[in-house]
């Protein structure tokens, strides 16, 4: 409806305006200054006195009227009594605009932008009504306009006078829309911009640990830009915002049922609220009507800190809200200036009557009242009366006018070239005006700094307020903002202050060990807590854990993996440890036995001298497992393999000499047999090396192509880490072992071959016997040594060393102790010669 009217006046003033050289006439009712003084220069100013109008006639068949103004709002004058009180205090001052006297013109917009505009055009071009023999464009007729508290008033405002580079500064329109210098490049303001307020408030939000928030805005400029910025805010701070629902007072009855349906379908208990105080005037009844408490409210500065609001909260709706508030300030004289009013300072002011009437509830005109209504004497006294005109807590945006009454002066006073005198009281040209109040930098009487960055904005600070209710609302400053401050110290909350913080998250935060998995159509705010897999931690995502790292048992952390290696220090490690020594002791007690009797038959039939090169062989077997056992080194991954490769060999040319001795003396005993003397001692001690040296051979060239070394294998186990000594050349792991196997099948095949010897003690079948045992361990230990995991690779190794070589040590030399020790009368010539027979 507004918006028709204004293009209608838009229209008649483009068709006057066509007429420019004709004499010129206001067309329609002038527009008189609320508030006016005459100067040198006039400063105007634009208020909301009423809070809202209505437009009688809306047909198109005749001119439509201005609108009527209703609601007288006291906070408009407290605004207008601030640029009064900072015009005269300059006009007195000797030191600012010596010899100039600043005047003003006020006029009411009653919170409208069509009003708003017209009374902007009205300060620009003057309301005379005739201007006689010239054009219809003539200079300015005020300075700067100082004004208009709402940022959609502000823009219409801000439009209209931006091309005649007319300043414009604001004391309380906040919309960060008002920033864009090509759209409004004469608009300044002494209060911060609502983009540094939604990101402030988005910090906040996120500070309190609320993910999940619902928003309420107003739907013009102001709450839709605000929101706007404060939802991309959120977003980059992982805030998601359940509902965003635009408000207005008056919107009709079925949108109000809308919202509040919504509201009470919602999860999250934070409302956003992007409001003013008459909005939110409205919702308090609405939300009281329908029940809907316990709500966490966050709020702007336009109604955190607002009393009128808090006294109307009787039902404790707003209860524990927090916000932003421009910080407190005071300026010496202010107060007092506002409060020492009366009508006979304003005669003939149609609105100080009406202020008056509606201060006090009474009436200068008792014409057409009824009998409740009271006579104003005049005489009546502000200190006793106790409203919102009488309420000083918007001292700060009171001292927002005053700074921007200020700005003006001293802009003034440098293109004046004021000293102890300005040398001229001619008007500067708007443009000019206007560069240099963009540049202005002042500081107040109360040491406050005042300046505009380049977007015509100043330095955004804030108090962060809490409601907290004992028998009324009371506000306290629990913090700080200050976007003058690096990131992670412009808020500044202390949280011990703060009455009632409540839980507002769409999903509680996922425990230790989980990942977030997004719910399906939903905010990222809203997921599910999916177990994180082995090896890994949780973060936002499942995080991997580096290769030599696995996740704790609360998967929040990644420590170092169990490092898995065959130690002394483990039961098995001490158990192979005990059976190693226990053999090598054996042989050892053995080997005493063997040359205590060295001399004895049994000791001398079997080949003495092969028979102690196979016990010290064979302990040097039962020792060599214990390089299997500890951390894996250099030497030891090269020692165990190269020491048990060697010293099996040495121990199965032993065994094969044995062997070939015991066929070569049944040879001996036929007629005309000569064979011993081809394997004789000498030859024995020979085949034994030259078998061995092979083994060696093998060794070197395996050692020096690519030899064991010690090496971390992350593959076996995820969980852990196993130590071991990698082989290096296979082949040369292989070759090793296929000799020993080749040399150990020759041995038992010729032992096999002389088992059923006519001798009495027939060594072979004990030859025999071991062989058997001997080939039966490495053949079972191929499978086991590939299939084994781990530490239990490098035990089934040892284990096969230890089985094999005490089937050596037990076949071949127990029967002989046995005999030497408990049956020493079978110890003989004749019994080893069969010639006695058995008992």
């Amino acid at each position: 409806m507004e918006s028709l009217f204004t293009l209608l006046q838009v229209v008649m003033t483009i068709v006057n305006f066509s007429r420019a050289n004709e004499t010129c006439s206001l067309q329609g009712e002038s527009a008189d200054p609320q508030l006016s003084k005459d100067g040198h220069i006039i400063i105007g100013g634009i208020f909301p006195f009423h809070s809202n109008w209505e437009i009688s006639d809306l047909s198109f068949t005749v001119k439509p009227n201005p609108p009527k103004c209703r609601s007288l709002d006291f906070r408009a004058f407290q605004y207008s009594q601030s640029l009064i009180f900072a015009i005269e205090e300059i006009n007195n001052s000797s030191s600012l605009l010596p010899g100039v006297s600043l005047g003003y013109k006020i006029f009411d917009s009653c919170s409208s932008a069509t009003m708003g505009v017209r009374m902007a055009m009205a300060l620009v071009n003057g309301n005379e009504k005739t201007v006689l023999n010239e054009h219809c464009t003539k200079p300015a007729q005020v300075q700067t306009i100082i004004g208009e508290t709402y940022s959609s008033v502000s823009m219409a405002i801000a439009k209209s006078v931006g091309p005649f580079s007319i300043p414009m500064i604001s004391h309380y329109a906040t919309c960060n829309c008002l920033s864009d210098k090509r759209k409004y490049p004469s608009f300044l303001r002494t209060i911060p911009s609502d983009y540094y307020q939604s990101r402030a408030l988005a910090e906040m939000v996120k500070h309190f640990g609320w993910t999940w928030v619902g928003a309420i805005r107003r739907d013009d400029d102001y709450g839709n830009s605000g929101m706007a910025t404060f939802t991309e805010a959120a977003e980059q701070l992982g805030i998601c915002l359940e509902y965003s629902l635009p408000f207005l007072r008056t919107y009709s009855q079925e949108k109000v049922l809308k919202i509040i349906q919504q509201i009470k379908s919602s999860t999250s208990k934070v409302i956003v609220g992007f409001l003013d105080n008459w909005d939110l005037e409205i919702l308090l009844h609405v939300f009281f009507e329908h029940n809907i408490t316990g709500y966490q409210w966050v709020g702007t500065e336009a109604w955190i800190f607002d009393p009128v609001l808090a006294a109307l909260d009787k039902h404790n709706i707003l209860q524990g809200a927090i916000g932003l508030a421009i910080p407190k300030t005071t300026v010496t004289g202010l107060k007092d200036f506002i409060l020492d009013i009366h009508p006979l300072k304003s005669a003939g002011s149609a609105i100080f009557t009406q202020f008056w009437e509606a201060l006090f509830k009474c009436k200068h005109n008792m014409q057409n009242d009824t009998k409740d209504t009271t006579m104003c004497t005049g005489k009546e006294n502000v200190s006793e009366v106790q409203n919102t005109f009488t309420d000083m807590s918007l001292m700060p945006i009171f001292s927002n006018v005053y700074k921007g009454v200020y700005a003006v002066a001293h802009t003034l006073h440098k293109l004046l070239h004021c000293t102890k005198k300005c040398s001229t009281l001619k008007q500067p040209d708007p443009f000019t005006f206007l560069e240099q109040l963009k540049r202005v930098r002042f500081t107040t009487k109360e040491d406050e700094d005042v300046f505009f960055d380049e977007n015509g904005d100043p330095a955004a600070k804030y108090e962060i307020i809490n409601w907290q209710t004992t028998k009324k609302h009371k506000f306290v400053t629990v913090g700080f903002y200050d976007s003058s401050f690096p990131a992670h110290n412009r808020l500044m909350i202390n949280m011990a202050s703060i009455v009632w913080v409540p839980v507002s998250v769409c999903s509680e935060s996922c425990p230790p060990g989980t990942r977030k998995a997004v719910q399906k159509g939903k905010p990222i705010c809203c997921f599910d807590c999916i177990p994180c897999a082995e090896g890994e931690i949780n973060s936002i995502k499942c995080k991997q854990c580096n290769e030599d790292l696995w996740s704790n048992p609360r998967k929040d952390k990644c420590v170092k993996k169990e490092i898995e290696f065959l130690s002394y220090e483990e039961t098995m490690g001490i158990l192979i440890t005990i059976v190693s020594i226990i053999g090598a002791i054996m042989t050892l007690t053995i080997l005493i036995i063997f040359f205590r009797y060295k001399n004895t038959p049994i000791v001398k039939v079997n080949n003495s001298e092969l028979s102690f090169l196979l016990l010290f062989s064979l302990t040097l077997c039962f020792l060599c497992s214990l390089t299997f056992i500890g951390r894996p080194s250099e030497w030891s991954c090269v020692l165990r393999h190269t020491a048990f490769g060697i010293t099996f060999v040495l121990c199965i040319s032993c065994v094969l000499g044995k062997t070939i001795v015991v066929l070569m003396a049944f040879r001996a005993t036929l007629p005309g047999s000569n064979v011993m003397k081809w394997f004789g001692p000498p030859q024995q001690r020979l085949s034994v090396l030259a078998f061995t040296l092979i083994q060696v051979l093998i060794c070197v060239l395996w050692l020096t192509t690519s030899p064991p070394l010690p090496f971390k294998n992350l593959k076996r186990y995820k969980e852990k880490i196993i130590l071991e000594c990698q082989l290096g050349s296979a082949i040369g792991f292989w070759a090793v072992l296929g000799y020993i196997g080749f040399l150990a099948l020759l041995c038992f095949v010729l032992a096999f071959l002389a088992r059923k010897l006519p001798d009495k003690f027939n060594e072979a079948k004990f030859i025999t016997f071991s062989m058997l045992i001997f080939c039966a361990v490495w053949i079972t230990f191929i499978p086991a040594y590939v299939s084994s995991p781990g530490k239990f690779t490098v035990a089934v190794e040892v284990f096969a060393i230890l089985a094999s070589s005490f089937g050596l040590l037990f076949c071949i030399f127990l029967p002989k102790c046995y005999i030497i020790l408990l049956k020493p009368e079978k110890n003989t010539k004749k019994q080893m010669m069969g010639k006695v027979k058995s008992t």
